[in-house]
Parts: C-alpha cells; structure tokens; sequence
C-alpha cells in the first residue's frame, strides 16, 4: 500500500512506525519543522525543555513497546520510582515495590495527614470499585464517584489525581474514564502504577528515534508541509494532488474536521466541537536546590495554582530546573502568563521549607498548550477512528479507553494503522 500519514505527533509516528514495519510505502506530512506533537522539546536559553512537562506510568505498555522498537532505551530515558504522591510537609502516600493493589492497600495504611477513618473510607470505597469492575454510572463526575470519601482523601488523593490524568477539574470530569485508569494502574502488574519521568527530552523518548528509525526503513517524511486538501480518489485518496491508497489523519482534531469537511462533513462537525482544557507549565531555576522528591504534590488554591512540581535533577535531568505544572488552567491562561509565572513563583517559597531553596528561585520561562487536552466531561462521546473508506483518524481524542495521554495517542496510531492495512 501507498499509505499517508498527515501528523508528525505520537499518534503519526506510531501509525507510520506499525504500518512500515508491515511493509507498506509510507508518506509522513508535518507542518511544523520538527516531530513530536504536543509532547515535543523547546530551546530556551541553551536549555532544552519540553512544551509541557510529561509523565508516563508503567501501564503504558504500548507506549514502551513503541519505544522499544524505533531503538529508545525506556530504562535510560526514564526515571522509575513506585508512584507517590507526597506534599512538602511530609503528608500523602507512597507505593512500596510489587503487586499495586496490595502496594495500594499498604500505602493507604500508612498514609499520613488522615485519621484511620479517612484510611477506613478509602480503602472501602476503593474495593468497592474493584467489585464493580472499576465501572460506574457513565453521566457521573469524579466528585459525584467520590462523594462518600471524607474531604481530606478528596484533597490530598482524588483531586490531584483526577487532574494530572484527565486534566479536567474532578466537578466537571468523567468518574467512568478515572477509574479505567485507576484499573490499568493498580490491576495492570508488577510496576503498572510506577510513575516514569523523563530523564531527557520528550524528543529523546520517541520523536527523534523514530525520526530516524523510518528515515532508514525507507519511509519518506515531509516536515513543515502542511496538507491542504484532501479529496477522493479511485480506490483511495488524493493530498494535494497526489494520490494515496489510504490515509490516516493524525494531526489536531481541529485540523482533521478541516481536512475531513468535504468527504465525511458529520465526522468532521463532530471533531471540531470538541472542548478543549489548557495546562500550563512554569521552569523555576535555582543552583543547588533539591525538592523533597522528584515529583511532589502541592495544594492548589486561587493563589497558588500548580498542583505538581518536578525537580528535573532528581529525575537525572538538569540540576536545579523545576518545573510546576498548573492543569485545567483556563483561568489562568485568561489571567496571563506574566501572572501564573508570578503566582507559581510567590508559590513554590511559599510551599516549601525556607532551607530548600539556597538562592531566591528564577522564573525561566512559562508555556501554556491553550488546547493541551479534550475536556474529559461524563458521557462524552468521541470520534470514532473510522472517517471514510480508507480513511481513518488518529489521536489521543479519537474514541477509546483512555483520557487525553501520550498512551492513548499511541494506541490510536497503532490503531489506524491496523484499520487501513489489507
């Protein structure tokens, strides 16, 4: 087959690497200069930083394999540790190594900040889940899942759970697509709920690798050429004029619905009414300071918004870059970035014990993804990935299990791949 691939990000990379190694003549087009997507690197001030600081989960197993086969080495690239979610003051739980529900079960016990009724709750309304498959009601939020959890295990736990997977406030965000995650962490295996934080940058992970894995595999890339139509033609499809035996369409699902208006105009209208939520991430600098963990928890509140902090040296990283993710951060965004900068800065003095920061920290740099993730809302309904005849769509919106991740986006491309191919 012919095929094309309109969408250098995750989701185009792993339908072009699958379909390749199928045998098939593929064709990537990517408008921007450089591979990656949402999840790409930026150059600032000689550093190298992502456009959003990422985090994978040992569950990602499609997401690994990929990895594996384009030739990236997931044990150097990343940094494993049992998932934790601690706060500065020492508060939180962490998973010890092994089986993670009974890890889960075990940090719960042992979890400081909450009574051993908090502890009581959760655990039971936790086996509760289980029971039920990990399924509910599909209009039900987060909030309403978790009404029966006392407000300390909703603070400290479901809150800055809900919004680091589904970036989506837990009022407003699908219980039914939390607990599928939770599922695939805690009943996923041996190390399925670890956290994996990069150790390089997420053009290290997968975009530089399989760049050259598909450039030696023979596949022809197209970087900075953006498609600009796309019509039927016999047995297959024409890009600009030339023609295709199928295409898979993993750019942004505004740019699909602009693409797919003419051949599938219901498909395309119903990708471009998708909502969308925005994360912001703000690079502190600071020689010589160490957090309390690589991955620390904060409490969010109208003046201090981020709800995670990373200290890129205890990843193996960059020593002394931090950098402070603010999810669902519409408001924000609205506010300006000059303003969530200054309010991340006043946080993270705030937040932490006076010793850990050596000299007062700088602010880097802030980048905001205004359209980083679909709002994971109960009961939405995604696109399917079928479009028309020969003609499929690839991304991390595209009908599936997962909320808006850098697994769901590879899945989706492996996906497609396996819906055009004979």
């Amino acid at each position: 087959m012919k095929l094309a691939v309109v969408g250098g990000g995750w989701a185009g990379l792993a339908a072009a690497v699958r379909a390749t190694e199928a045998g098939h003549a593929v064709t990537l087009y990517e408008m921007a200069a450089q591979l990656g997507g949402r999840a790409r690197g930026v150059e600032v001030e000689g550093l190298t930083l992502d456009n959003g600081q990422h985090i994978l989960i040992g569950a990602y197993r499609r997401t690994l394999a990929l990895m594996h086969a384009v030739g990236a080495d997931a044990e150097a690239l990343l940094f494993r540790r049992p998932l934790e979610l601690r706060y500065p003051d020492g508060r939180g739980l962490r998973l010890p190594p092994g089986l993670p529900w009974l890890g889960f079960v075990r940090a719960v016990a042992a979890c400081r900040g909450w009574t051993a009724r908090d502890r009581l709750a959760l655990i039971t309304v936790s086996a509760g889940w289980a029971l039920a498959g990990f399924r509910c009601a599909p209009q039900l939020t987060v909030h309403e899942l978790c009404r029966r959890l006392p407000p300390a295990v909703r603070e400290l736990l479901i809150d800055p759970l809900c919004v680091a997977a589904l970036n989506t406030p837990s009022r407003d965000a699908s219980g039914a697509v939390l607990l599928r995650v939770l599922r695939d962490a805690l009943f996923g295996g041996h190390g399925a709920a670890d956290l994996l934080l990069p150790r390089r940058s997420l053009a290290s992970l997968l975009p530089t690798p399989a760049e050259r894995w598909l450039r030696a595999a023979g596949a022809e890339l197209r970087l900075g050429s953006r498609v600009q139509g796309l019509a039927p033609a016999a047995k297959g499809w024409q890009l600009d004029g030339e023609r295709y035996d199928a295409v898979v369409l993993a750019c942004s699902a505004a740019e699909a619905a602009r693409l797919a208006a003419g051949a599938a105009p219901a498909w395309a209208q119903h990708a471009g009414a998708l909502r969308y939520e925005p994360i912001v991430t703000v690079y502190l600098r600071c020689p010589g300071a160490r957090l309390p963990s690589p991955m620390t928890a904060l409490l969010e509140s109208p003046e201090a918004p981020a709800q995670f902090a990373f200290d890129h040296g205890a990843m193996g990283a960059t020593p002394g870059l931090f950098a402070f993710v603010i999810s669902g951060a519409r408001r924000w965004v609205d506010a300006g970035l000059d303003a969530a900068g200054a309010a991340v800065l006043q946080q993270a003095r705030d937040a932490f014990d006076p010793g850990t920061w050596p000299t007062p920290p700088t602010l880097l740099r802030v980048l905001a993804d205004k359209r980083a993730t679909f709002r994971c809302t109960p009961g939405l309904v995604r696109p399917p990935a079928q479009v028309a005849p020969r003609l499929v769509a690839a991304g991390d919106y595209i009908e599936g299990p997962y909320p808006a991740t850098l697994e769901g986006a590879v899945r989706a491309g492996e996906a497609a791949a396996a819906l055009v191919m004979p």
